[in-house]
This record gives structure tokens, sequence and C-alpha cells, in this order.
């Protein structure tokens, strides 16, 4: 068994591991050039040096210590992004910060092997796969030598095995040791373990005019040493504070008072998480980053000793079982699929399926024809959900289908939806189906489930359930497809809402390198249009979070909207980005939430960030279509986002009119009052054909609703009629 498992680890990952093996080994010497070229840091606490640099830099945003010592200020003033490497010793700027493109290519490829999240998975296999043949190399060269306690025994034998077990008694440990911190790592950037320490929450400041740093007792308290970095307040916002990060945790400091207002210790498991990433990068450990980049320099000699002594053939694949028609089937499987992903699903169910015995015919929810099961003992239906509950592509006509039926089908149905609960209507389109197929009679062989944002977990429960249901084992071999995403640049920020303690922003994007095939078909980022979608992917967790587009891929660049929640680390980490940092991202497209074609009015209602997809919409509008918009938030002077594009839309003719209503203030309101009060107007734009358009929080959406039901109800009209025409659509959070 321990042979096996070292033979064909070693043989499935040769390559990998020794490109990842030979990058983390050129990886290792970076920090060791950098730890010798930092001076001493006679600079002893934070104010200090942030008093001395504020004199020096204008524009001075943020100030980074790395673990080696080299200290880093981030500036933004006229309009120009800078970074300079400092002095400890003075505080001086020594030189700008230069990126090496070759650093960040190796970089690329020992993380990703240049392949975004794919990669990362291979890497982090990679790394098991090192784990696996180390221990397994170590327990079979302890049984050839007779024993553990022989093992730094003199060796014999042909020179390609006497060098690989030399070299693996050498490099061993230090492999051992690269292999669980690489595979540590990877748990942490796709969300396997628990999430940092918690971001405290932003108490009420002083509001008293900022003083100089050096004079501030929380920031003189701490050690230049324990920086790790310093975010000073926007300047001017008197409701701003300093972000202070040390070794112990994290803290917001008034700039009126120097008083420490939050804190937020790091945990036990984020310490781990330090030393683990010291370990493996060799950052704050330069010399034993040195050994790990060495005992990685033995890896390809140890794959290719290890090939010469491999004398076993590669087992041929096993043949594709061939495709069951409809009518000789047991089991049918339909699939309602937008995007591929249910698709994987499917196929991965029938085998297990078709190794329990079963034969199995798979196809679309949209060639669902019963007439043809004619030895079908079952029906599974997996369906994901479009939009607002709508059918995925190809599960198009499949209700309309159900409802003609004269009689339902014999065989009983059971349904598996696919959907994530971040949206309100998390396998809206799933639960229609169920609820028609029990309306037509339709047997059903067990109650609905769900699978949430791809997970193992929903899939196993269900497929346990199926086996125990249906009397047979169940191996169902399925692993979720991850998301393609990409780096985008931001360029530049608008932030709103300090005054009314909400913090937000529009944030944008640049867009990313676009192939060739891509912009010819009009994929991805290549052709997204405003109320499309796209999927941010925190760091520490591999779970986006969506936000609507502000923009389409000709105006070219990637805008959102985001305000920062209490504790959210999405919106945390969005609002802290400064021009020039990267996120990752991936599109998701929501072709039910577009500004349709045509003619007729469109009457766009939003509050807060909700304006994003509204104002996009507006930007694009250059036929000068009739737009209506209505906008809530909380005051003018604090949060009207877009407020000079406004203006300016309006006069050049792209909206027709914006009607504003703000929560606080002499005159409070909430934009369901400015629909009552254009009642008349409104009813008169429906009755020309217009569509509503409504986006932001599901408390709005629901609020409007309930005010367009009394608005339109004397013209006979209502949301839920006009939503069944697709004339009132929802992109609600």
């Amino acid at each position: 068994m321990i042979r096996s498992v070292h033979r064909w680890a070693g043989l499935a990952a040769a390559l990998v591991v020794s490109v990842t093996a030979l990058t983390g080994a050129v990886l290792a010497l970076y920090p060791a050039a950098e730890a010798l070229s930092v001076p001493a840091t006679p600079i002893r606490d934070v104010g200090d040096l942030a008093a001395r640099l504020q004199e020096t830099i204008p524009g001075l945003e943020q100030i980074r210590r790395a673990a080696s010592g080299q200290i880093t200020a981030f500036a933004f003033d006229g309009g120009q992004a800078s970074r300079w490497i400092i002095d400890p010793t003075t505080g001086a700027t020594l030189a700008p910060v230069t990126s090496s493109p070759v650093e960040r290519w190796i970089t690329d490829l020992h993380r990703a092997l240049l392949a975004g999240d794919a990669g990362r998975w291979t890497v982090a296999a990679a790394s098991l796969a090192i784990f696996a043949l180390t221990l397994s190399g170590f327990a079979l060269a302890a049984r050839r030598m007779g024993g553990w306690r022989r093992l730094a025994g003199s060796l014999r034998g042909p020179l390609p095995q006497r060098l690989h077990l030399e070299l693996a008694r050498i490099a061993g440990i230090g492999l051992l040791v690269s292999s669980v911190t690489g595979l540590w790592l990877a748990a942490l950037t796709f969300g396997l373990l628990p999430e940092g320490s918690p971001v405290p929450a932003l108490p009420a400041v002083s509001g008293l005019v900022g003083l100089p740093p050096d004079t501030l007792p929380a920031l003189r308290d701490i050690a230049l040493s324990d920086l790790r970095q310093l975010t000073f307040p926007r300047a001017g916002d008197l409701a701003d504070v300093f972000t202070i990060e040390t070794d112990a945790g994290l803290g917001y400091v008034d700039q009126g008072t120097g008083a420490m207002l939050a804190w937020a210790a790091r945990t036990p498991l984020d310490r781990v998480s330090d030393v683990i990433h010291m370990l493996h990068t060799g950052q704050g450990a330069a010399f034993f980053g040195l050994i790990l980049g060495f005992s990685a320099l033995s890896v390809p000699v140890l794959s290719i000793t290890g090939w010469i002594q491999q004398s076993g053939r590669l087992r041929r694949p096993a043949r594709r079982q061939p495709a069951v028609p409809a009518g000789e089937a047991d089991t049918v499987i339909l699939v309602g699929s937008e995007g591929g992903t249910t698709w994987g699903v499917a196929r991965a169910l029938g085998a297990g399926l078709t190794r329990a015995g079963s034969t199995v015919h798979v196809a679309a929810m949209s060639d669902f024809a019963p007439e043809t099961y004619a030895k079908a003992r079952r029906i599974l239906i997996l369906a994901a959900t479009s939009g607002d509950g709508d059918a995925p592509g190809s599960a198009q006509g499949f209700l309309d289908r159900l409802q003609a039926l004269a009689r339902a089908p014999s065989a009983p149905f059971a349904i598996l939806g696919f959907g994530d609960s971040a949206f309100p209507r998390f396998c809206g389109y799933a639960e229609k189906v169920a609820e028609a197929a029990r309306a037509a009679g339709w047997q059903e062989l067990m109650p609905l489930a769900r699978v949430d944002r791809q997970s193992a977990q929903d899939l196993a429960r269900w497929s346990r359930a199926l086996a125990a249901r249906l009397g047979i084992t169940l191996d169902l071999q399925h692993e979720a497809q991850q998301q393609a995403s990409v780096d985008l640049p931001l360029l530049s920020r608008r932030d709103y809402g300090a005054e009314v303690q909400a913090p937000t922003a529009i944030l944008r994007f640049a867009l990313p390198r676009r192939p060739l095939w891509d912009r010819i078909r009009g994929r991805g980022f290549a052709g997204f249009q405003a109320g499309d979608l796209v999927g941010v992917i925190p760091e520490g967790d591999s779970v986006p979070r969506y936000y609507s587009l502000a923009s389409a891929a000709r105006d070219g660049f990637v805008e959102i909207c985001v305000r920062k929640h209490p504790g959210g680390l999405c919106s945390g980490q969005l609002m802290d980005l400064q021009p020039g940092q990267t996120i990752r991202a991936f599109l998701r497209p929501n072709p039910a939430f577009h500004a349709s074609a045509g003619e007729a009015p469109l009457i766009l209602i939003g509050a807060g960030t909700g304006i994003g997809p509204l104002a996009g919409f507006a930007r694009a509008n250059r036929a000068r279509r009739p737009m209506h918009l209505y906008f809530g938030a909380r005051a003018p002077e604090s949060d009207l986002l877009y407020d000079n594009q406004l203006e300016a839309w309006q006069r050049d003719g792209r909206l027709a009119s914006v009607v504003t209503a703000f929560s606080r203030g002499a005159h409070r309101a909430y934009v369901q009052d400015a629909l009552r009060r254009d009642a008349e107007q409104l009813r008169r734009l429906v009755a020309e054909g217009a569509r509503i358009m409504v986006c932001g929080g599901r408390g709005m959406a629901a609020g409007v609703a309930e005010a367009l039901d009394e608005i339109l109800a004397p013209a006979g009209l209502c949301p839920i009629t006009l939503k069944a025409e697709g004339r009132y659509v929802e992109d609600v959070y």
C-alpha cells in the first residue's frame, strides 16, 4: 500500500511538483535579499515615524512594515498614486517601489501555475503529493534500511537508488515543512479554515481637529517593530480614524484625541497562520527560507531518479459507458443549467447510478418527453435558477410542456435545485417546477432539496438520501467546478456616507486583458452590460460576493457601488482598496436585469448602492430613451451617489427625470413616498408600456412593490401582472 501511494503520487505529480519546488527555491532568495538590505530601526514608535513621513510625503495614506523590517509608504496626491521605500533610521524616502515582472511571474507560476484558480487547486494537490511522497518515502526507506533507527546508515545499491534515498534523507524534513505549510496556506486561500480576527465595529469619534501623529498616545505606545500597517484618516474627514494593524491585533485610533477607540486581538489561529506563513515564505525568517529552498532543489532530481526506478506501467483509462437511449433507461436525469455547472453534477450522478446497476439517460429539461420514457422507474430533475426565479437556458419550455400533459408521467420525480442563497430567489425555479409537478398530480419520489453554491455537503446529503430511497450504494464522484477569476486593478474611487456612519464608495476598476476569441464572441469581461454581476473573491475566503455592475464593456472599465457592512469581509476589503491594488473577480451574466432594447420608457427605482446598475443604464442611454429615476438615500450632503453625473445625464437627456428622497433631515421620506407623490405620472407611463426596474435592499423592494400595488390598482394592474409580462424586474439583496 505504501509503495503504491509513493509510486502513483510520484508519477502523477512529477512535473507539477518539480515546477512548484523550483519556483519556491527561487522565491526563497527574495526575502533573504530584502532582509540583508534593511538597516537597523532607531525610530522607536509608530507615531514618530508617521509624523516624519507626513511632513515629507504629500498625500500620505498608508504605511506598511514587512516581516523583513522593510517599510513602505503609499500616497495619493494630485491624482497620482506613489509608493516609496522608507529608511527606518530616519524616516526619509529611499526610492520608489519598483515591481519586478520576473518576481511576479515566478510567484504566479509557484502559486497558480499561471492558470488562476484551477492552477491554485493544482498547486494545492502538488503540496499534498509532496506530503504523501515524503511520508511514504521515509517509510519505504526505513523498511529498506531495517528500521527507523537505521535510517541514517550507509546506503548500497544502484546509483539512482542511492542518490534518490540520500537526497530524500537530507531534504525530507524541509519538504515535509514546505508541504504542510503550503497545504495550510491553500486551505486559508480557499476558505477551508475559519476566518481570522474579527474587525471591530467603528465607535463614535470625538470629531476634533486632527493632531500630529507623534502627539497621539495610542500611536506612541506601539513600537515600530510591532507595526504591520497604519492607514491614515481621509484628509478633512473628522469622522474618519487611524486604522492600525500590529502583530497583536487591529484597532481604531481617534485622530483628535489619540485614544484607542476599539481593538480586536489576533486569535491563536491567526498566530499559527503567521508562523506557517513565515516558515513557508521565509519572510521574517530568511535563513530558514533558504534551507527550505535548498530542500526544494532536490525535488526534480528525486523525480528523475524515481522515474528511472519505476518499472510499472500506467493503466489504460477505463472505457466510457455508451449513451443510453431514453426508451431503454430506468433512470432519466433532466438538467436545467445556465452556465454548465449542473451538467457536471448530472454526469457524475449518471456515472454513480450506472456503477450501481442502473441504466441512465441524461438530457436537457427542454427535451422533456415523458412519452418516450418507456422503462423509466424514476425521473431526477437537476434545476438551476436564472435571474429572479427564471428558467435557465437548458430548461426553456419545460413548464409549458409539463402543464400541457394530459396525465402526469408514471415514473415518480425528485428535484434537486442549485443556486446561491445570497440571492432572494434561491432555487426559485426549482421551487416552481416542484409546485407545477405537484399540481399536475405527478408522484414525488423525494422532497425538493437544494444545493447552495455548489456545496459538496449539500450534494452528498442528497445523494445519500437518494441511495437510501432506492436501496442502493451510490458513489457520487463530483468535484465542484471553480469559477475562473482574473485580477482587476482599482483605477479610482469616490467615497460617500461618512457623515451618516455608512461608508460607501463607487469603485472603478480597469478591464482585464481579454483574449481575442472572447472579444470576437463578446464573452466574459469582453461583452458585459450594466446589470450583470461581478463576483468578488475576498482574501481568505473562496466564496464570492456578488455586486451589480454600474458599467458596460464599452465604457472601458468595471464599476460597482459598495457599502461597508459591519464585520463584512468582502465589503471591508473593498472599502480598504486604494488605486493600484487589485481584487480577484469573475463575471456572472444577469440577463434578467438588463435594460431591454426598445423605445418604451424605463422607470428606474433604487436606494443606496442599488443605484449602481441604474446609473449604468443611464450612462449607456445614448439614444435618449425616456428614463425616469427614483433614488433614495440618507442625506443629500453625504450619500447622494453619482450626484454630479445625475445632473449631467439629466441635462443631456439620458435621464428624463430624477426624483430623490432622503430618509434623514428636515423632510424625511423614502423612495416609495416619492412614487406615491407621482402616482398619476407613473400610471400614465405604465399605460404607455413602461418597464419598471428595481434595485436595492429587500426591505426597500418590498416597500416599493406595496406602493406600486396601490398606485397601479386604479388602472387594473399590479406588480405581479407586470412581472409575468416581463415589465417589472428586481435585483435585490
